[in-house]
C-alpha cells in the first residue's frame, strides 16, 4: 500500500501497548500522521480540531466506549464528519457484539489478536472499497448489506425499487464519501 503518507488516522484505544502496535503497523505502510486517543470523549475533541481521514477505534473503553463514539460521529448535530471511515477492533468478537458495531455504523470490525495483514485489509477496504452511506428511520452510516441475497423477498430489495420508497415506508438517503446526498421518494 503506497501512498499513505498523507493518510491522518486517528487511533483510539485505552491500551497504550495496543495503540503502540497499530501505531507500528501503520508506519510499517507509510501512515504518519496518526492522532491517539485513550477512550471516545477525548477522540471527540481530537475530531473537533483535526480532520481524521480514518478512525480505527477499540470496542471496550470509559467514559465513551467505540459504539457510543461511532454513534455521535454519525448523529450528533455538531459532528464535523459523520461519513468518516470508522474501523472497530476489539477482543470482543461474538456475533452480538459485531452486529452491535455494524448497527452503530462502523465501517469495518477487526477481531484481536490483531495481525498487520487484518489491520492492512481493513484499511484497504475503507480507502478503495469505500460502501455508500444510507440513512433511514433509526441509523445513519455505511450501508450494512456486504452482498446480495437472490432469496431476500423483502420489500427493501434495492435494485428492484428503482428509487422509489414501498408505500408506508420511510425515505432513505444514499450517499458515498464526498458527494451530494440523494433522496430516494418516500
Amino acid at each position: 500500500m503506497g501512498g499513505l503518507e498523507n493518510l491522518r488516522v486517528l487511533l483510539v484505544d485505552d491500551n497504550q501497548h495496543m495503540r503502540a502496535i497499530v501505531t507500528t503497523v501503520l508506519a510499517g505502510v507509510g501512515v504518519r500522521n496518526v492522532r491517539e486517543s485513550r477512550d471516545g470523549a477525548e477522540a471527540l475533541e481530537v475530531l473537533r480540531d483535526w480532520p481524521a481521514d480514518v478512525a480505527i477505534v477499540d470496542f471496550q473503553m470509559l467514559p465513551i466506549d467505540g459504539v457510543e463514539f461511532t454513534r455521535m460521529v454519525r448523529n450528533a448535530p455538531d459532528s464535523k464528519n459523520p461519513y468518516l471511515p470508522i474501523v472497530m477492533m476489539t477482543g470482543h468478537s461474538e456475533k452480538t457484539r459485531v452486529m452491535e458495531a455494524r448497527d452503530a455504523g462502523v465501517t469495518e470490525f477487526v477481531a484481536k489478536p490483531l495481525t498487520a495483514k487484518s489491520v492492512l485489509e481493513r484499511l484497504q477496504a475503507v480507502i478503495y472499497r469505500p460502501r455508500p452511506f444510507v440513512r433511514s428511520g433509526d441509523y445513519f452510516g455505511p450501508d450494512r448489506r456486504r452482498r446480495d441475497d437472490p432469496t431476500y423477498t423483502g420489500p427493501w430489495l434495492r435494485a428492484a425499487d428503482n428509487g422509489k420508497a414501498p408505500a408506508g415506508r420511510p425515505a432513505t438517503a444514499t450517499q458515498s464519501p464526498g458527494d451530494n446526498m440523494q433522496w430516494d421518494e418516500a
